[in-house]
C-alpha cells in the first residue's frame, strides 16, 4: 500500500513556503502540500507522514497586521492529532548568521509539542554542517529535522534536501 505524505508549512510567501515546494517536488508528486493555516486535524489525519515546516523567523514577526502566526493558531490543534501508525518529520527555516542562538528553534519547539504527545519522528539531522552557537532543534545531539538556512548557505538547499527525503522514503 502506497504511504500518503502531507507537507504542511508556515508561514506563505517566502522561504519556508520555497523550501515546503523544494521538498513536495523532491518527492516526484507523491505529497501533497498545504499552507498549515488551512490545514485542520481532519486533514492531517489523512496523512501517513506528515511533514511539518515552520521558520523561526517570518513575516509575522514584525508584521503588525498579523496578530498570531500560523503555527501559534494551529498548535492547539495538536492533540486532536491521530498518531497510531503514523510517521512525523519537520523541517525548519532560519538565519544560522544573525540568529545563531536560536538557529531553528521554532521547528524545535514544534517538535517537542508532537513528541509530548508521542509523535513518532523521523528525519534527524546530524549538526556537523552547520554552524550556530544554540538550538532549541537540536535533541539527543542532532536536529529533529531539517534545517535550511536560505539567507547564507543557500547553495546547500538542493543536497541538503535531497539527501532528507531520500533519509524520509527509507523511514516509510
Amino acid at each position: 500500500m502506497k504511504k500518503r505524505i502531507g507537507i504542511f508549512y508556515g508561514p506563505t510567501g517566502g522561504s519556508t513556503e520555497k523550501v515546503a515546494k523544494l521538498i513536495a517536488k523532491e518527492f516526484n508528486g507523491d505529497a501533497d502540500i498545504f499552507p498549515i493555516k488551512e490545514a485542520t486535524p481532519k486533514l492531517i489525519n489523512n496523512y501517513d507522514l506528515v511533514i511539518f515546516g515552520c521558520s523561526t523567523l517570518g513575516s509575522e514577526t514584525w508584521n503588525g497586521n498579523s496578530s498570531k502566526c500560523d503555527w501559534e493558531a494551529f498548535r492547539p490543534e495538536i492533540p486532536k492529532l491521530r498518531l497510531t501508525g503514523k510517521l512525523f518529520a519537520f523541517f525548519g527555516t532560519g538565519d544560522s548568521v544573525t540568529y545563531a542562538r536560536n538557529f531553528v528553534d521554532a521547528m524545535g519547539i514544534l517538535a517537542k509539542d508532537l513528541l509530548e504527545v508521542g509523535a513518532h519522528v523521523v528525519g534527524q539531522v546530524p549538526t556537523d554542517d552547520y554552524t550556530f552557537t544554540d538550538s532549541e532543534a537540536v535533541i539527543d545531539g542532532k536536529f529533529i529535522g531539517l534545517p535550511i538556512d536560505e539567507d547564507y548557505e543557500p547553495e546547500k538547499t538542493p543536497t541538503r534536501i535531497k539527501n532528507w527525503v531520500d533519509q524520509l522514503k527509507k523511514s516509510i
